[in-house]
């Protein structure tokens, strides 16, 4: 191989390596500063003469974290070492790291996280009456995994009637690839839900070790051949705003615009609302039921 041939092949492995290098050192410098910030005491270490630096000694951590001390100072060297999702749940409880920093390590390990902390709920009595009072526009509390939370009678009204359904079908994507009222009034269903799909499985990527998200993905992939179709397109998507139109028996066309309203910090539980484009919607909107 030529100099020239051998200096590309040495810059396409670089390349190719960078972002995990950077990665890498990210994680290393993230432990260190929370190691750097917690003293003994904090930790149910006694003091032990003076310290040099600040904070906790890597030794100490690999003590409290039951990790040899060779390996956790490799971690903290950014060295490229295998790092198991428990050694680095080890690692978050010695480091007293809290959900939003335990979520940070994982994410820079390019791990699953085996214990992920489950959002606040995000239905509460302030969501719900805010649901009512958008009435006559039809609304809904979803998750990212498209479970329905919430939802007011105007919403019950083009979908169908959920309180009948068993709370595991009461699951937008089910909805879709399954016989459904949802299904049935969503005019463009076809072209929806490769939307839909797309941005499951995007959303999937940090959940994909949590048992509800590998059972609904199961579920689909057996109940519909139309969706395991797509799901092998590993196409992904970030969830946005669109519009979509429904036809409601009784009541009509519905142009509607729908808009996400994020009640958590991190793109999971959103509600919807769907306003009308046309005059013509708004007019029909106001003749949808509110149930009993």
């Amino acid at each position: 191989m030529t100099p020239a041939a051998q200096d590309a092949a040495h810059s396409a492995v670089q390349r190719r390596s960078a972002p995990g290098d950077a990665r890498r050192h990210e994680l290393a410098a993230f432990l260190r500063s929370r190691r750097e910030r917690l003293g003994p005491e904090q930790v149910g270490l006694p003091m032990t003469g003076r310290r040099r630096t600040p904070g906790l000694r890597r030794e100490e951590v690999a003590q409290l974290a039951a990790v040899g001390v060779t390996w956790y100072t490799w971690l903290e060297q950014a060295r490229d070492i295998q790092v198991s999702a428990q050694v680095l749940d080890a690692v978050a409880r010695a480091l007293l790291l809290d959900p939003s920093e335990r979520a940070h390590l994982f994410t820079l390990a390019g791990t699953d996280d085996p214990a992920p902390v489950k959002e606040c709920p995000s239905v509460t009595p302030s969501v719900r009456l805010l649901l009512e009072r958008l009435a006559p526009y039809p609304a809904v509390v979803l998750n990212s995994r498209y479970q329905v939370l919430a939802y007011n009678a105007q919403y019950t009204a083009v979908v169908g009637d959920l309180d009948r359904m068993a709370p595991e079908d009461r699951n937008l994507m089910w909805m879709a690839f399954t016989p459904s009222q949802f299904r049935e009034v969503l005019i463009d269903y076809r072209t929806e839900r490769l939307g839909m799909v797309a941005r499951f499985r995007s959303a999937m990527a940090d959940h994909s070790s949590e048992p509800a998200w590998k059972a609904l993905l199961a579920r689909l992939l057996k109940a519909s051949p139309d969706f395991a179709e797509v799901w092998q397109r590993h196409d992904v998507m970030r969830p946005g705003n669109g519009i979509k139109r429904f036809q409601v028996p009784d009541v009509g066309l519905l142009r509607c615009e729908y808009t996400n309203f994020w009640l958590s910090p991190q793109l999971g539980t959103r509600m919807i609302t769907y306003t009308p484009l046309d005059d013509e919607t708004r007019a029909l909107m106001d003749r949808l039921p509110t149930g009993a």
